[in-house]
Order: structure tokens, then sequence, then C-alpha cells
């Protein structure tokens, strides 16, 4: 698909041109401007981290699909710990363990209920710019930004030209069976009930190098039947809806990177951050307070004044 050509968002043509105008200025005690390529559980935990960690910086989320459109709201969300290859397992159990603390404080306050999109609006409250636009290539936004965070998972086989990365397909079904309390897994994982707050979830498929995003009836029948014969009370199950998500799976596992991207003498640091399969949920904070940690070396390393933008 070809990159669009303008920009989308909800700010408004007055305050969209304002924010062009800041592009073309840059002086020694202007904020940092971070772009945050990609708005799934992974991207916009990231750029919350960032806004903590550091300090005098305008943060833009930039991305094509916002929730409810992102794989991040296909999943059934269930914090599980995963093994990435060429990860120390000490790195892994931090991860977790810093997922772990700050879901488990959002499930012990007053937001738990709606804890699922809070994450968007907790991170609208936080001053952050959000704009819809596909990027087809990272240097595109240079100068506009003095650092870029590459959240885009798949995408990133096209904006990091990231060959290894390949999608393997989820399929599950959105159902209202409020009777159901407690989750049910088989040994494989590849059955399973997970309940919500208003729904459940039940699953799934792991298909390799499978890039349809349409629902498939047959397949939707067989998880039916598969979790009624864990939970058979899902007979009554009703509101029955499908939905498909592409896992973002990357061999090598997770890559948290920075990357210097160079033309004609200019230079921009890329901080990547994607590969995490189906364990986003599982150590999306972990990752994303290691990744705001990379944008703050590239912060703190000596800025290079940049040209004026013609934006």
């Amino acid at each position: 698909t070809r990159p669009t050509t303008h920009w989308e968002t909800s700010v408004g043509a007055r305050a969209f041109c304002g924010f062009q105008d800041c592009f073309s200025r840059l002086r020694s005690m202007d904020p940092v401007r971070i772009a945050v390529v990609g708005a799934g559980v992974v991207g916009l935990s990231t750029a919350m981290c960032v806004s903590k960690l550091v300090p005098r910086c305008s943060i833009t989320v930039i991305s094509d699909k916002f929730s409810p459109d992102t794989t991040s709201d296909v999943a059934a969300g269930m914090l599980i710990p995963h093994v990435y290859p060429n990860t120390p397992i000490p790195t892994l159990k931090q991860w977790f363990r810093e997922t772990f603390d700050h879901l488990f404080a959002i499930a012990n306050s007053a937001e738990a209920e709606d804890a699922g999109v809070h994450l968007v609006s907790g991170l609208k409250g936080s001053g952050v710019l959000i704009l819809t636009r596909r990027i087809g290539d990272l240097w595109e936004l240079h100068p506009s930004f003095d650092v870029v965070v590459n959240c885009s998972g798949l995408g990133s086989r096209q904006l990091a030209q990231d060959s290894e990365m390949f999608p393997v397909r989820g399929q599950v079904l959105n159902v209202r069976a409020p009777w159901v309390k407690h989750f049910i897994r088989d040994g494989s994982g590849l059955t399973y009930i997970y309940p919500g707050t208003s729904n459940v979830i039940l699953g799934g498929t792991r298909q390799q190098g499978d890039w349809n995003l349409s629902p498939d009836a047959e397949i939707s029948r067989g998880i039916f039947s598969r979790c009624c014969a864990l939970e058979p009370s899902l007979q009554g199950a009703c509101d029955i809806r499908e939905k498909v998500g592409l896992r973002p799976f990357r061999p090598a596992g997770v890559r948290l990177q920075t990357e210097f991207l160079a033309q004609d003498g200019r230079r921009l640091p890329v901080v990547h951050h994607y590969g995490h399969g189906s364990g986003g949920i599982s150590v999306h904070w972990g990752t994303a307070l290691e990744a705001a940690r990379l944008v703050s070396e590239c912060v703190q390393a000596p800025r290079t004044p940049t040209p004026k933008s013609n934006l």
C-alpha cells in the first residue's frame, strides 16, 4: 500500500499548522521531539515510559491504526511468561516483573474495569499528540523529529528492512458468557477460554506466514467446538463476534536496539522496539522501560542542529 499523502488528525487545521510551524525552529532550549511509530500496546507503553523518563520532550504517536483496530485489541491479553531467543533469562524476568507490577497496580486502582482503554486516554492526558498517518520510510520523519522509536511490529518488515519478521495469524471469538469467571487453557495453549470484564475470548489459531485478516467461518466453528468441549456451558453464549490479528513474530526475539540512520551528513537516531510475537502483553511495560532508557541515551548525546524544515 502506498503511503498516504495527507495527514488526518483531530487537532484541527489551525492547530496542525502550528504543529508544523514548530518543526521549522530548533534552538538549544527547544524540547527534544520524539516520534513513536506504532500504537499497539508496545507503542503506547513506550510513549508513556518515555514521557516519564525523558525530561523536556514532546512526544508524537504516529500510526495508521489505533484502538480498536490494532493487533493488541484482538489479543486475549493473558499475562504468561515468554522466552525470547538471544535474551538472557534475568532480563526476561525483569521485563515480566516490571510488566506484572504495572498491571497489578492498575488492577487495584479505581480504573481497573476500564484498564484496557485507559492506556490510550491516559496517554492523551500526558500531552502526547496523536497523528493518523501511514509511514513509508522512517527517514521521512527527519528533520521533524530528533528521535524516532520504531514500535511498528510487523511494519518493521518494511520500515526496518527486517525480513525476519513474519505474521502468526490468530483468530478468536469474542462472546458474551458472564457466568464464566475462570480461565481454562489446554496443554498446548491452542484452545483457551479467557474471561474479560464484559466478554469472554475463545481461541485460537497459530497460522505462520498467513496475512489474511478476514475471519474463516470453518475455523470459528472449530474454535467454538473445542472450547465447548472444555466448558459445555458455552453452548449458551451469545453475541458471538469473530476477530483476527497478526502476531508480529521474529525468530531472534525482541529487537531493542539503537540505530543511526544517515543521509547527506545528517543522522536520525532510531530506537527499535518490536518483535514481541504473542508475548507483547506479558512484557510490554518492561521492554518499554528499556526502550525509554535507550531514548534517554540518545537525548543526552550532543544534539547536532538541523536545517530548517520546509513543512
